[in-house]
């Protein structure tokens, strides 16, 4: 099942807004009034000449510390390499400021796994002067080394550490310091859930690797271990939980299903019998319910 990037993310930032702005753009963070946050409603643009649709990803409608007017953030994950992205972003600036004619923030997220250069940057020039430079703030995660961040008591630095730059040799490391950071963050348990199951999302540990995981957690000073083992549980009962739900959910709709094209099956059996008990035809009976003459001849013999 492809993963949706678009909507995990957008959850994400979404959820924990001012701490990814603390964390990525701490300048940024501190000229925002985060008592004025509005969240609004996606915008559908269409590339006339790419023949596309693209859904803008995450706008908050907020303020500037002691100031009045409005401006927006606009926030943009790309989980994937695009050259044309900065034009993109230019695109979605225009349309919006057309249609909000207020200051727009425009951000970029690249959460794709190459290691390039990400211009930030939409220019037309010409040889007689620039007609435009146009500017968006990036945020190249797997340019980021996750040790960096480890410290950070920031839930987006938790999740995201599984989108930033590690070695295959790190991910059990990877994990726990995931897990410790949580384990400090005491948030509520739907936070929890939503941060752990992003970074487990992108982060796939071996069964020999999760017995390591085991071992090194049970190495861990008795409270942390016990609070880390506590988090680990929790999580594994809900989505054993939620798996359980959802399979029980398919078998009825699959059960339903079953029971409906066998009643079917048994209710056009009886009105065949019944027209033939009336002296009709096989030929005219298969006429009636539209079925080939076999088939009818085969529910009149069982």
């Amino acid at each position: 099942m492809a993963i949706d990037h678009d909507r995990l993310f957008k959850e994400l930032i979404q959820t924990f807004f001012e701490e990814f702005l603390l964390l990525f753009f701490p300048d940024m963070h501190e000229h925002i009034d985060f008592s004025h946050l509005s969240f609004l409603s996606e915008e559908l643009f269409t590339d006339v000449t790419a023949g596309e649709k693209y859904r803008v990803d995450l706008l908050i409608e907020t303020k500037l510390k002691g100031e009045n007017g409005l401006i927006i953030v606009h926030v943009e994950n790309q989980s994937y390499v695009q050259p044309s992205f900065p034009e993109r972003m230019f695109i979605y600036f225009s349309r919006l400021f057309e249609k909000y004619r207020t200051r727009i923030v425009p951000i970029a997220v690249f959460s794709h796994d190459a290691l390039r250069e990400e211009p930030s940057v939409f220019s037309i020039e010409f040889p007689f002067g620039d007609v435009l430079q146009f500017r968006f703030f990036p945020v190249e995660l797997r340019k980021k080394h996750w040790r960096d961040y480890i410290r950070h008591d920031n839930p987006i630095a938790a999740a995201l550490l599984g989108k930033m730059g590690y070695t295959e040799s790190e991910k059990v490391e990877l994990k726990k310091e995931c897990l410790r950071m949580l384990v400090r963050l005491e948030l509520d348990e739907a936070r929890q859930r939503l941060l752990l199951g992003f970074f487990e999302t992108y982060v796939k540990l071996s069964e020999e690797e999760e017995q390591q995981l085991q071992r090194e957690v049970k190495a861990m000073e008795t409270k942390e271990r016990e609070k880390v083992l506590e988090l680990i549980i929790s999580y594994e009962q809900k989505g054993r939980k939620a798996g359980w739900e959802e399979g029980m959910k398919r078998g009825i709709e699959q059960g339903i299903k079953q029971g409906m094209k066998q009643g079917m099956k048994q209710g056009m059996k009886q009105l065949i019998r019944n027209m033939a008990r009336k002296g009709m035809t096989e030929k005219d009976i298969a006429q009636l319910v539209d079925l080939p003459v076999e088939d009818v001849r085969a529910l009149l013999e069982k």
